[in-house]
């Protein structure tokens, strides 16, 4: 199966080394996630996935530019689907 330029697969693929560690360090914080009272989504427990970017030898200045982005991306998304 073919992908455009245009697909978001393609548009937001990493673009670096570091950015490629920091997408898998995301795979690996599937159950570190924050829960709001309500049972909404509020993000990633930062600390313990800052603790796993240095145990597997991630910068932590890519890891501390990059993550917050992808976890307001996910906070997003994720309660987004728990709505509907």
């Amino acid at each position: 199966m073919d992908t455009c330029e245009d697909c978001p697969q393609t548009l937001n693929q990493p673009q670096t080394f570091e950015g490629w560690q920091v997408w898998d360090l995301v795979a690996r914080l599937g159950g570190q996630l924050r829960v709001a009272p309500s049972g909404g989504v509020i993000g990633w427990d930062m600390g313990t996935a800052l603790a796993l970017a240095s145990a597997l030898g991630i910068c932590p200045i890519a890891t501390a530019e990059i993550l917050p982005a992808i976890e307001a991306v996910m906070v997003r998304k994720i309660n987004e689907q728990m709505d509907k």
